[in-house]
């Protein structure tokens, strides 16, 4: 094939690559015009309900405390319900969705609206609410926070490796899988989990309306059934979310029938969602992927597989 054959071929082929990449870019633009629309479909609405989703492990998160502060600030929206489905997550990710409820629920009425699971970080977040409904099958509870470390020490002394640890202080970077802990580094790590957990304590005390003592007798860590979390007072009510807009019509004197618009956040761009929705999809079907992408302090439910 000659030269000229050849330049006109690589031509060609440029031509293809352009009009694919330009595809690429309109379905992007496309996507995030959608991602755009759907996050911002309340402005200049008539009067609604916002419904917002917390889903999987609750971490900080700066767009969700935006859209919360939106909400707040929308006269249209006439109440919000918080649907929770969430094992918990780190214990900043939970004050600062609590915070940021309790915020807007200064505004106007927030029920939250408990799925299969709202424990731990999930629970802080629904009590956050003026109401809080949950499935008598739903897993809920689960008060307290956790650091999980390990020890290798025995294990490199079986295998001839020796960690060589250089710090500046004897407690610093504490527990460390590479040392045995000590009793002044058990003693450290346990005092902030334990300041961590009377936060959280003292959260439930006040929104459920409980003495120290009552909140204590049942905030030893364990999971209740909605039903037994109903009986203990963690929660007002057990059924559907239609529970949530009777208590919206009768108590707070919002009118019923009015349409309830689902807010959206944290879109990422086209690619990135694509990539994961795979992700994880390969690695969301075990109990402990989402643990194991936390470090630090955690607020979680995690089921024992042993």
């Amino acid at each position: 094939m000659s030269f000229a054959a050849d330049h006109l071929l690589d031509r060609l082929r440029l031509k293809r690559r352009l009009r694919l990449w330009q595809g690429i870019g309109i379905v992007a633009i496309v996507a995030a015009l959608f991602a755009l629309a759907a996050r911002f479909e309340l402005m200049g609405a008539q009067d609604h309900i916002a419904r917002i989703w917390i889903e999987g492990i609750i971490q900080d998160d700066a767009e969700r405390d935006m859209v919360l502060r939106d909400l707040a600030e929308d006269d249209s929206v006439r109440a919000v319900v918080v649907r929770i489905n969430s094992p918990g997550g780190t214990v900043v990710g939970g004050e600062a969705l609590y915070r940021q409820l309790r915020m807007l629920s200064e505004r106007k009425p927030v029920v939250a609206v408990m799925g299969e699971v709202a424990a731990s970080a999930g629970y802080m977040t629904a009590i956050a609410a003026d109401y809080v409904v949950a499935r008598e099958g739903t897993i809920t509870g689960s008060i307290g926070v956790l650091m999980q470390s390990a020890n290798f020490t025995k294990l490199m002394d079986k295998i001839g490796v020796e960690p060589v640890v250089i710090k500046s202080s004897p407690l610093k970077a504490v527990p460390n899988p590479m040392e045995a802990v000590t009793p002044e580094a058990k003693k450290a790590t346990q005092a902030v989990i334990m300041d961590m957990y009377d936060m959280f304590v003292g959260m439930v005390a006040e929104r459920r309306e409980m003495t120290l003592e009552q909140t204590l007798k049942i905030a030893d860590g364990r999971v209740y059934t909605g039903r037994q979390a109903k009986e203990n007072g963690l929660v007002d009510a057990t059924g559907s979310e239609e529970i949530a807009y009777e208590w919206l019509e009768t108590e707070k004197e919002i009118p019923p029938g009015l349409d309830v618009f689902d807010v959206e956040y944290g879109e990422e761009d086209f690619w990135m969602t694509a990539k994961s929705t795979l992700l994880s999809g390969i690695f969301d079907k075990t109990l402990i992927s989402e643990g194991l992408r936390l470090d630090g302090l955690v607020s979680i439910w995690q089921p024992n597989l042993q």
